[in-house]
């Protein structure tokens, strides 16, 4: 995560970059409105620590102009002031910042709170490429050619419009955060915030702080009040991702929260109202968790009032072909490379019947690797990752009986049939590599690559 400390303080500007670098983020500063707005226009700060006074303007304004004019970079902005007032924060707040905090900053409260943008962060970053199978502007998924996914389209389409609780489920990589992202932009909560939580990437001593905040003096090293999340999420959606692993306590918490549309910090004895929308998705099965006392069933049937099962890819391989596809022009355009794939006819196959353990996520970073390793306009069988490539092995082993491998792990069997069909390539092209290149279908850097990967492994037989 890159921080960019803005304060016209050189003592302690010092200070805040030697402690924000040994909390492993990378750091830079700048020390006026100027100076900070030409840095922060390139689009790589996650996080701003702003003071609110600066010699040149006003730090509320600037981030207020920022958001404005930003074209959707996503920097996270707390407020730093020597101010202290009600006035000041909501303000700061209304302006487009993520949170303050009061001069002198207290060490570990600065971190906590930089800890909590960069697990955030990480969600969004991790949901970062399946985003991009929603569709242009945000409205809709993409359109799978699966019955199954067709179906989650529509359920989206239905309940987008409604204030319904949601309750996502799913393997791993399936693209849960993009369906709660996209049921919120399809919503008449839109144009309010989006939060979504990892409930396993928060210590459980925090999450009822973390979640609906705490007063002043509510625990030790609590000197100042903390607006919680669902304060933060007012108006907008709360998207609780991995919801099985929320301790009972809170669970009992989060339920009284949906029930009753008020939440009290930690510590205080006052209640406010939010209007906040839930959507909860988890790849755990909470009903046998309800049955076994580990989830709370008055919870469970309260999140599922609405229920969303995203299918993993291997019960829907009518869309990898589609989605692969997608997935490289996505490459090229990240890339700005300009390069123009094609699947050969086997690796579509291999990736059809390829079981996706990781689902839409391993589809993603195979497509990257062979993207980057690709010669000659086409992704070929020697493109793809050994675990994807070999399973062929079997059925090529049958074709007319010239290639038998026995003896060895699958992975040693795999590259056992790669160096019998690139001897084979080798010996019908008289020793011409680029020729043996050509009979391949691949590039003849990617055959010298292929061939000092086998050298490596011992098993380069006539090659």
């Amino acid at each position: 995560m890159h921080v960019l400390v803005i304060d016209d303080e050189a003592a302690l500007r010092q200070i805040l970059v030697g402690l924000v670098s040994r909390a492993g983020y990378s750091v830079d500063t700048a020390s006026n409105v100027a100076e900070a707005t030409s840095k922060l226009v390139r689009g790589d700060v996650d996080v701003a620590l702003c003071d609110v006074r600066l010699p040149d303007g006003d730090g509320i304004e600037l981030v207020r102009g920022f958001k404005a004019q930003s074209g959707g970079i996503d920097t996270q902005f707390i407020m730093v002031t020597a101010f202290a007032s009600m006035e000041t924060a909501v303000e700061a707040l209304r302006a487009g910042a993520t949170d303050y905090i009061v001069k002198p900053v207290h060490n570990e409260e600065l971190l906590h709170r930089l800890a909590q943008i960069a697990a955030m962060s990480g969600l969004r970053a991790e949901n970062k490429a399946l985003r991009s199978l929603v569709a242009g502007g945000g409205r809709g998924l993409y359109k799978f050619s699966s019955p199954a996914m067709q179906q989650v389209d529509r359920l989206v389409s239905k309940v987008a419009g409604t204030s319904s609780t949601v309750l996502i489920t799913g393997e791993s990589g399936t693209g849960k955060g993009v369906v709660a992202r996209s049921i919120h932009e399809q919503s008449q909560r839109s144009e309010f915030p989006f939060i979504p939580v990892n409930c396993s990437a928060i210590p459980e001593n925090l999450i009822e702080s973390e979640f609906f905040g705490h007063a002043k003096g509510a625990f030790t090293g609590a000197d100042k009040a903390h607006r919680g999340l669902f304060t933060q999420a007012d108006r907008g959606t709360i998207f609780l991702d991995e919801i099985g692993e929320l301790p009972l306590h809170l669970q009992t918490k989060l339920l009284h929260v949906i029930e009753d549309k008020q939440i009290r910090p930690l510590g205080s004895e006052q209640t406010r109202g939010v209007d906040v929308r839930i959507i909860a998705a988890t790849n755990r099965n909470l009903e046998i968790m309800a049955k076994e006392g580990k989830f709370r069933e008055d919870l469970y049937f309260r999140l599922s009032m609405f229920h969303i099962h995203m299918p993993p890819l291997r019960e829907r391989r009518s869309d990898i072909s589609g989605l692969a596809r997608h997935l490289i022009r996505n490459a090229g355009v990240s890339s700005a490379s300009g390069k123009v794939l094609e699947i050969d006819a086997e690796v579509d196959e291999i990736l059809q019947s390829y079981d996706w353990p990781g689902n839409v996520r391993q589809l993603e970073n195979v497509i990257n690797r062979a993207y980057i390793l690709a010669d000659g306009g086409r992704i070929t069988l020697m493109d793809l990752p050994p675990e994807i490539s070999r399973q062929t092995a079997g059925a090529s082993q049958q074709d007319s009986g010239k290639i038998v491998v026995s003896g060895g792990d699958l992975r040693e069997q795999m590259r056992k049939f790669e160096a019998s069909l690139i001897a084979k390539a080798l010996e019908e092209a008289g020793g011409d590599r680029k020729m043996a290149a050509q009979k391949l279908g691949i590039g003849l850097s990617s055959l010298y690559r292929k061939m000092e990967e086998l050298a490596d492994t011992g098993i380069a037989g006539n090659v």
